[in-house]
Parts: structure tokens; sequence; C-alpha cells
């Protein structure tokens, strides 16, 4: 992402829902534990990812990120397994494998994937304006400044479509720039007390845009909108739709809105980046439990194996555990570059319906395949899908604020790592 993005993600620890004290613990020195050698299968070079290794010790041993879960699989096999550092820089238990994490943004591709189950149903067709089942969003204006004291609004063009809220091309903000008209999403979606999805996706209705409709990428909170209409679709939650249709069938036992009774021992602790650039475990940590807005833009808890279940099944054109959850034209469909050339502000990338997608290798500067897919949560979760590889990468860790740097490290020495 660019630099505008990376410090919109880097605000999302304030909307992590309401934020409990965690618990205090004590000294440790971080540990790092390689779980499996690399099968038979695999390509990747076990002595070439010694480098993400060292990569990830040098930068613990700086405090500069906390304990880490790292998960590679290469042609259908476990690569690579390996656990990093200990559950906070305060507690020598060393990581383990099976650590859950707040995934914040990385619902996006989930609920855009189970959103698009009920496109393949014929619920609705991409082109339809939402006011078409939403009718709040019917009259939408269009700021002609971020500024309030500046601004007029403005009629819009053309109608919000499904299509633009899957791209984050529908005019929406997600709350978290730094401009006034940001500061207004961000009290009115995460600083007001919403009792459900529905409350929260149509205070959307009420705000300005930022842009026409379909004339600009702006990273925004148009998938809550999409959970929403899941919801009208189906008349269940979205939690009990993304459990139904993707968690049990794909065995995602450790994934969810709220962290299964008997497991939150094993919810990751969150830290922060201090001013000096060293960590300290974050006095204000996400509560487990009692979340009841299920929505798309964040919000889901999970594990390096779970998100990798989902991310294979991607890889797989649709297909797991003998079902098929999306049809492979449809993911070809998703996988593609919606934007007009120049809307995506990061070099050799642009943006399919749900997922963050590489155009250009030599571009982007990092050794990806054209078409790989990616996106990463506010508090450092990553993954990246390279189709042409048929490998697939998640790295875990739960910090504040995002950065983008760990993300691209990831792409680029897990990539260098391909014989």
């Amino acid at each position: 992402m660019n630099k505008l993005y990376a410090f919109l993600f880097a605000i999302l620890m304030v909307i992590a829902c309401t934020p409990t004290t965690g618990p205090v613990i004590s000294g440790g020195e971080p540990l790092t534990q390689q779980v499996l050698e690399k099968p038979l299968n695999s390509s990747l070079s076990k002595e070439r990812l010694k480098s993400f290794d060292n990569f990830v010790e040098r930068e613990m041993a700086a405090n500069k990120i906390p304990g880490s879960v790292l998960l590679i699989k290469h042609k259908g096999d476990v690569a690579y397994s390996k656990t990093y550092g200990t559950k906070s820089i305060e507690d020598d238990s060393p990581m383990q494998k099976d650590e859950i994490f707040y995934i914040q943004s990385m619902t996006k591709p989930i609920v855009s994937v189970a959103f698009m189950m009920l496109y393949e149903e014929g619920y609705f067709a991409l082109d339809e304006p939402v006011s078409k089942y939403l009718p709040e969003f019917a009259d939408m204006k269009v700021a002609s400044s971020f500024d309030k004291a500046d601004r007029k609004l403005l009629e819009t063009e053309s109608p919000i479509t499904i299509t633009h809220l899957l791209t984050h091309t529908a005019g929406f903000s997600h709350g978290l720039g730094p401009s006034e008209l940001d500061k207004e999403y961000l009290e009115a979606l995460y600083f007001t007390e919403h009792e459900n999805i529905e409350a929260r996706a149509k205070v959307l209705a009420t705000m300005p845009l930022v842009a026409q409709p379909g004339k600009q990428w702006y990273y925004s909170a148009s998938p809550d909108i999409l959970a929403l209409l899941i919801e009208q679709f189906t008349g269940k939650t979205c939690a009990e739709f993304l459990q139904e249709r993707i968690f049990d069938p794909l065995n995602m036992n450790d994934t969810g809105y709220n962290i299964k009774p008997g497991t939150a021992d094993r919810k990751s602790y969150l830290h922060a980046t201090k001013p000096d650039g060293t960590m300290d475990v974050n006095p204000r940590q996400t509560p487990a439990t009692g979340h009841t807005i299920f929505g798309g833009t964040h919000g889901l808890y999970s594990t390096a194996a779970d998100y990798m279940k989902f991310c294979e099944m991607i890889l797989n054109g649709g297909k797991a555990n003998g079902k098929v959850f999306l049809g492979r034209k449809t993911l070809e469909l998703m996988s593609l570059n919606h934007l007009p050339e120049g809307q995506y502000s990061d070099r050799g990338k642009g943006f399919g319906l749900g997922f963050g997608v590489y155009l250009s290798p030599l571009e982007s500067g990092l050794p990806v395949s054209e078409g790989t897919l990616d996106w990463a949560g506010a508090y450092n979760t990553y993954f990246f899908i390279d189709k042409e590889e048929e490998l697939i990468a998640v790295w875990m860790m739960q910090f504040t604020p995002y950065t983008n740097f760990y993300s691209l490290k990831l792409r680029q020495l897990v990539g260098a790592a391909v014989d």
C-alpha cells in the first residue's frame, strides 16, 4: 500500500471494538521454533528461507516486532511452518503455531468471497445499484471539499453499484484518514455505539461521499454494506453465514468474530510501537468475546493455519474438501484488476473484488507473479497467494500501528526462495 493507506491502516487500532486491559506478564527472550522441514514436493529453498528467519530475528532483537507465526504452502504441501519469539515481549512462553490473532482487514477477503457465493446463487448482479436492495443509498451526495467549512454537497453522476462496494470505488471513506471528512466518518462509524451491523452500515448512507461513485479508489467501510446485504439476502447474521458456508466446511475451527470458550489463552497479545520505534505490550487489549457487530471491514479472529485453509481454497479454484465454494470463473473475475489505470497508487498493483492484485512484477519491484492476490490486517497480519507458483504465505503478528514494510518483506524474501 502507499504511504496514505499505510497510515489509514495504522489508525485501525481505535476501532478494534471496546478495548479492555490485558493481564500483566513477565520476562523472557525471543525464541524461534522450526516445525517442519521442506517437503520433497516443494521447490522452495530451505536455505534461502533462512534469510527470512535471519531478518525476523534481527527485527526481534531490535525490539521492533513481537513474536509471530509463519506458514507457507507450496504445490499443496507445507513448505515452511515456523514460530518466532514468545507470546509477548514480556513473557518467555514460546509463541505457538495455533496462536489466535485479531486479523482486522483480512476479514474483507473472506466476506467478499461469502458475498460472491450469493452472486452465484442469483441474488444480485454486479452492475445493479445498491439502492435496489437498500433504498437508503438512493440519494447520495458528494462532498466538494473534505473541509466542512468550504463544503458543498453535489449530486452523484451515477448510482453506487455492487461492484463499487467490492472495489472500494463507491466513494465512501473508512474514517481513518487525517482530513475533517475522514474524521466525521470515524466518529459516525466507530465512536458511536451501534447495536449491530445494520446500524453501522446504514450510517454510510447518511455521509457525504469523498468522490463520485466509480471515479476513485478510496479505502473504505464498504464491506460492511456487503455484510448487511448477506444478512438481508439470507435472513442469517453474517457470522452465521460465514460459519455455515465457509468456516465449518473448511474446518476453520478457530475463526470467528468471538473466540470460542476455552481457547482465550491462545489469543495473541497486542503490542504497540513506542515513539523510539521499539515495542511494548499494549495496555489496551482487544476483548476475546462480546462482539455483536458482524461486519465486513474487520472483526474476525483466526490462526495462520485457518487462514491458510481459506487461501488454499482460493488457489484451488474455489474447491476444498470435496466441495465447491465458488466457481472457477467467478474467482477468475474476482482476481482481475477492476480499476482504471492509475486509480490504485501502489506500483504495479490494482484491486479486484475484495483482493489486492499484482499486475506487473517489474513495476512492483517484487518477486511475485502477475495475478498474485494479497491483503493485510491493521495489526500486521499478512497473506499472499501466488497462483502461478502455487505458493501461499501467511504471516501473523500483533502490533500497532500498521506498517506495509513487513508485508513487502514477506513477498520479497519468500519469493526469493523459489528455486
